[in-house]
Formats: structure tokens, C-alpha cells, sequence
């Protein structure tokens, strides 16, 4: 009973924090993810994203990340906006990077719960963890009932749509487990119609080597391959396209996270100013921004592509 009252405690604290769902699942070994991951890799669906095989045992098994791990708190953070870049013509942001650096912004949310926690149970072992460590953080937001993984394997509410960031805490008390919650994607197939580049090359398959996201923000050589001239759909950074076509995301509500505003001229900016950005109004734009990711020059690069296309 201790437990389940802890649950209750924790699940309510991370909701007045600002996350918008919380859930529980057993630590333990990710056999069939694993397999997958493993197969995944192999077919070189990571590019030239080489961090990805690294700590391979870690990804799959959260005992390993912290000693006598029993439980993995999967969170969801809401960043959802209807505000949008006002020239329809201008190279385009995913929406996760019109605001504050996610990474900075949710652990320190994470941090706070952690904090709860141990004011509520005592010196316990815990990490909390902001897509920065291998955690597949998908499987156990489905793991969780947090949602489920859609064709394009994003995870997918059904009153709150796919635009939100994961987020984990592993901790070494056991609580009481969720249940994974129903598919609803059905026989819908938008996301994989609509990908730009193909990249969703099958229902729950994405080849990462292929997604604009990854040419856009981690590849980073200095030219972008030829082969994907004319299907950027004139994204600059990142990419929405899958979640915009989702039937589920038309439920998404706006966000209350102050930090997630974007930058007051961001929005404003035209298509000719995109193609002058200079380093100062770089700096001051993303100052804050998950966008310093790619740099100045990575940024440059992206929307120098899409004038060739």
C-alpha cells in the first residue's frame, strides 16, 4: 500500500510540474527491442549517426544505467503550439525548436520529481534522462500506457496527439506497473504517404538514414547528398510533416510552458531573410535553442539545399 500511494504522489507532482502523462514500468530487459535494434543497425538505418551503436547493452537494459533499477517512470512534456511561421514561403523549424532547449527545460522538471520522490521515500538510487542517454525512450513510453507507437513511430495519445518530448526517470524502488494502451491507428497510412523522402519504409519502420530530420540536423558533412535535391518540402531544420498529416494530432492542445514561446521575431521572419542570416541574428534567435545543434554553418548549409531544389 506504501507503493501504491507513492505512485499516486509521484504520478500527481509530475502533472503539477507541467507533464502532461506519467506511467510505470518493470525495468527490465528489452529482448524483442533489442533484436530489432540489432537487425536496425545492421541494415545501417542510423546513417552516419555512429552514437547510436554505441552502448548497446545500456539501450536495452535500464539495470545497467542505475544499480538495482526496478522502476522506469516514462514522462511526456507537451510542446505543441498553433502559432506558425508567418511567410509560407520561408524555409521551415519543427516545432519541437520554435522554444527553449527541450533538454535544458524537462530535466530540470525531471530533476524536481526526482527530488520529490526522495523527499517522500527516502535516499533511493536514481537518474533522470532527456533523450541524452540510450534509453529507448519509446518502448517504454509504450511499456507505460503512455501511448502507442504509430506507423511512423512516434508515440500517439488519443486526446493529445504525437507533438511532445519523452523523458525518463529510472529508479531503484519497484511501484506499481501500467498497462499498455490499444492501437488506434488502424488502417490509416498518411504518415507513411506523406513522408517527403520515404524515409517510413514500412508500418512501425523508419529508416533513420532517410528522414529530413537526420540530413537537416545530424548529418554533418558539408554538402547534402544530391540524390535528395527537390524533397526537403522546404524544411530547414528538423521536420512535422508525419505528425501534420496524423488524424490523431488534430486532438493536440497548446502547450503551458512559458519557456516554449518561441523567439518574439522568429515567427516573423520572411524567406529573403532566411537566406541573409547572418551569425549575430543566429546567435540571437537560438541563443536558447536546440537549433545551436546544427550550428550557424549547418543551418546555412540546409537553407542554401532547399534554393537548389
Amino acid at each position: 500500500m506504501l507503493n501504491a500511494a507513492l505512485s499516486n504522489q509521484i504520478k500527481a507532482q509530475a502533472l503539477a510540474l507541467g507533464f502532461q502523462d506519467v506511467g510505470f514500468a518493470k525495468a527490465e530487459g528489452l529482448d524483442s527491442e533489442a533484436k530489432y535494434l540489432e537487425q536496425w543497425l545492421n541494415q545501417q538505418r542510423n546513417g552516419k549517426m555512429g552514437y547510436l551503436e554505441n552502448y548497446f547493452d545500456k539501450r536495452v537494459d535500464p539495470r545497467l544505467l542505475v544499480d538495482g533499477a526496478k522502476t522506469v517512470i516514462s514522462l511526456s512534456y507537451n510542446y505543441f503550439t498553433e502559432q506558425h511561421q508567418l511567410d509560407e514561403t520561408a524555409p521551415k523549424i519543427a516545432m519541437y525548436a520554435y522554444g527553449a532547449d527541450y533538454h535544458v527545460v524537462v530535466k530540470e522538471k525531471l530533476e524536481q520529481l526526482l527530488q520529490f520522490i526522495r523527499e517522500q521515500s527516502g535516499d533511493i538510487n536514481g537518474r533522470c534522462f532527456v533523450d541524452s542517454a540510450p534509453v529507448l525512450e519509446r518502448a517504454w513510453a509504450e511499456r507505460s500506457g503512455i501511448g502507442w507507437m504509430g506507423k511512423n513511430t512516434n508515440i500517439l495519445t488519443k486526446q493529445k496527439g504525437s507533438y511532445f518530448f519523452l523523458a525518463e526517470i529510472i529508479v531503484d524502488i519497484e511501484l506499481p506497473y501500467d498497462s499498455p494502451v490499444k492501437n488506434f491507428c488502424g488502417t490509416c497510412t498518411k504518415c507513411i504517404d506523406a513522408c517527403p523522402t520515404e524515409a517510413i519504409i514500412a508500418p512501425y519502420q523508419i529508416d533513420g538514414s532517410k528522414c529530413i530530420s537526420y540530413f537537416t540536423i545530424e548529418l554533418k558533412d558539408e554538402i547534402l547528398p544530391s540524390d535528395q535535391k527537390g524533397k526537403f518540402d522546404n524544411w530547414m531544420f528538423g521536420c512535422d510533416v508525419c505528425q501534420q498529416v496524423c488524424p490523431i494530432n488534430s486532438q493536440a492542445k497548446p502547450h503551458n510552458e512559458p519557456r516554449f514561446e518561441p523567439h518574439p521575431d522568429l515567427l516573423s521572419l520572411t524567406k529573403n531573410d532566411w537566406l541573409h542570416l547572418q551569425q549575430e541574428t543566429f546567435q540571437q534567435l537560438f541563443k536558447h535553442s536546440a537549433v545551436k545543434r546544427t550550428k550557424f554553418t549547418g543551418l546555412k548549409r540546409n537553407i542554401a539545399f532547399l534554393q537548389t531544389q
